[in-house]
């Protein structure tokens, strides 16, 4: 066996490019005591992977030479462990790479589902994202409206199918009209409105006429700058990313803080998936009922191969995929 793994070349100080990475050949790792060797099958592409680069987030800063981390869906090949097999199943950070040895503890183990993609998007970072940063921040009451950014993108339109199955009049914003239309069309959404609109303000005016209740934002600046104009008093922010600042040296905030937070008594909070781990089984058993009822339509965007998720990554900061985006480094055993 052959491992290859992505590290990064050098740290970006503008636009991600594909020079920024370097495509390896690594040395097979070998498993220690209560360790497994494990081999990627899929690999989750998120925004987050971009702001890991501009330093110490929720976890340490990516430098240059790093192999690029990443969540994975992975198979057991060897066990050094009691716990697994080979041939399980099972989720773990890991990093770009055709083979990993992780700890045996930071391993959990899968269900057997088809397709296997499914635990990666709607049963996995980004429907349980979703699921908790609308439910368990947000608080949606049903009549209520919840305006989501990034509508077409892996987290955002399922904040929309699921506010919609609970009662809500759902807005989204996304970029260009064929990903409005189809979040409209294919994902259930109330409206939709394209945030390069020059008129962005009374587009959002127009959709969200009685004003918006829970704006869920992916994006961060010049949006949610816009969307905080039209929150109802009382009303939630739910800060899950800001997509927009992650790929430029210009980032730039919202410049009505903390103005209308005060004036309009919101609630801004910002929250990572981890944060509600010991409610997961709840989310899972929410999203399993929506799906079967087609409450929820799963959308997912899978590259293949691991030598194109430099690609992957620099075209969903751009605005390319519509659902969960990953890669598919090796073929589902199943």
């Amino acid at each position: 066996m052959q491992n290859r793994q992505i590290a990064v070349a050098e740290l970006p100080t503008g636009t991600l490019t594909e020079a920024n990475f370097a495509l390896e050949k690594a040395i097979m790792p070998t498993p220690k005591d209560n360790e497994v060797l494990l081999r990627t099958i899929l690999m989750s592409i998120d925004a987050a992977n971009r702001s890991w680069m501009q330093g110490a987030t929720y976890r340490a800063a990516v430098k240059a030479g790093d192999a690029m981390p990443t969540y994975s869906i992975c198979e057991v090949v060897e066990s050094k462990s009691e716990r697994f097999s080979a041939g399980d199943i099972v989720a773990t950070e890991s990093v770009w790479a055709d083979y990993v040895v992780c700890p045996a503890r930071q391993l959990q183990k899968l269900p057997d589902m088809a397709p296997l993609s499914n635990l990666m998007s709607v049963y996995g970072i980004a429907g349980k994202t979703a699921f908790h940063g609308l439910v368990g921040v947000g608080k949606p009451i049903a009549g209520e409206t919840v305006l989501v950014s990034a509508a077409a993108g892996s987290v955002g339109g399922y904040v929309g199918q699921i506010a919609k199955a609970l009662g809500c009049r759902v807005v989204g914003i996304a970029g260009g009209p064929d990903k409005c239309a189809s979040v409209v069309q294919d994902l259930g959404f109330d409206a939709c409105v394209d945030y390069q609109d020059p008129g962005l303000f009374k587009a959002l005016k127009a959709a969200c006429p009685n004003g918006v209740d829970i704006y869920f934002d992916n994006v961060g600046g010049k949006v949610l700058e816009t969307a905080l104009f039209h929150m109802n008093e009382r009303g939630r922010v739910v800060c899950c990313g800001a997509i927009s600042q992650y790929d430029t040296n210009n980032a730039t905030g919202p410049r009505n803080l903390p103005g209308l937070v005060v004036v309009k008594r919101l609630r801004m909070e910002g929250f990572i998936v981890m944060d509600f781990a010991d409610q997961d089984a709840t989310a899972l058993r929410a999203l399993k009922h929506w799906v079967s009822t087609g409450q929820i339509k799963v959308q997912e965007d899978i590259v293949e191969g691991l030598e194109n998720a430099p690609s992957a990554l620099i075209g969903l900061l751009a605005g390319q995929n519509r659902g969960k985006r990953m890669v598919r480094v090796s073929a589902d055993p199943s």
